[in-house]
């Protein structure tokens, strides 16, 4: 059994005259890091909030390290393993002191003062805000208030770290931060990671993707994979990264570029040809 399982997943709101999910089904092992893409409307937010039991399916059945959403009596135990990361850092920022913030997950689950403190310690060493501890919430950019809203998550020791499009509202500073943070806590401290996003040079951190459309699962594959099918992507409304797509346009003007698929990949392709010059 993997880690999470999600079995022919329905999800249809209320009033709503279409399913919103439509039986989507993916596997992820402890450890792994997923990233989950479509065009507005494909059911990304919908699958991020189904995983913690936010909502629960109309049909088929989520569970995490099994246990299933559906059980009422282990919602409270699946939303401590789940921990869920939103769009906007000011709706899950409620203290006046970051520290205060980090806090109020552990306080809420009845730990012992002294526990706290060394989850509020182990939380802002691991977004890289201790000095920001007794620092005002409002008066943070962007990217270090997420910061501060995934430490309030790493406080309550998730299993899993669920984003929701955590990086929409940031600008590209902010955006590098956390997902600087996000890859962090996945290759070094082994956290599983669903990554709802929209920006697909982030995809590339993935070790695989979900593609939804309309509801449905319609790709899956590493981000190689997954890119190396342009075509197939723009037919949901995708692109590739960023570097993809500047390699492409020097390839067009007739520089001698190998494949490219991360930024990284076309600074050394860049350097490797300039040497040549």
């Amino acid at each position: 059994m993997s880690f999470i399982e999600a079995k022919n997943v329905y999800y249809r709101y209320p009033q709503a005259e279409k399913d919103a999910l439509c039986g989507v089904s993916f596997a992820v092992e402890k450890g792994e890091y997923l990233a989950v893409i479509g065009h507005n409307g494909s059911g990304k937010s919908t699958l991020a909030r189904l995983l913690n039991g936010l909502l629960q399916p109309t049909e088929g059945e989520i569970a995490v390290d099994g246990i299933s959403s559906a059980d009422k009596s282990r919602l409270f135990e699946l939303r401590r393993r789940v921990g869920v990361v939103f769009q906007n850092p000011d709706n899950q920022l409620i203290a006046s002191v970051v520290e205060d913030d980090v806090a109020f997950g552990p306080e809420n689950i009845g730990l012992k003062r002294e526990e706290i403190k060394e989850r509020i310690d182990f939380a802002l060493a691991a977004v890289g805000m201790e000095e920001y501890r007794k620092a005002m919430p409002s008066r943070l950019s962007g990217g270090q208030k997420q910061r501060v809203a995934i430490a309030g998550v790493l406080a309550i020791r998730p299993d899993v770290l669920v984003l929701d499009e955590s990086t929409a509202m940031l600008d590209p500073r902010g955006r590098r931060e956390v997902t600087d943070v996000v890859k962090k806590l996945n290759r070094e401290n082994g956290m599983t990671v669903l990554a709802v996003t929209h920006y697909m040079d982030e995809v590339c951190d993935a070790d695989r993707v979900l593609v939804l459309s309309d509801g449905a699962a319609v790709m899956e594959g590493t981000p190689r994979e997954i890119f190396s099918q342009k075509e197939k992507l723009q037919k949901y409304e995708l692109d590739v990264p960023v570097p993809m797509r500047i390699a492409e346009l020097l390839k067009e003007g007739g520089m001698p570029l190998k494949e490219i698929f991360t930024k990284e990949e076309l600074g050394e392709e860049l350097c490797r040809l300039l040497r040549k010059i």
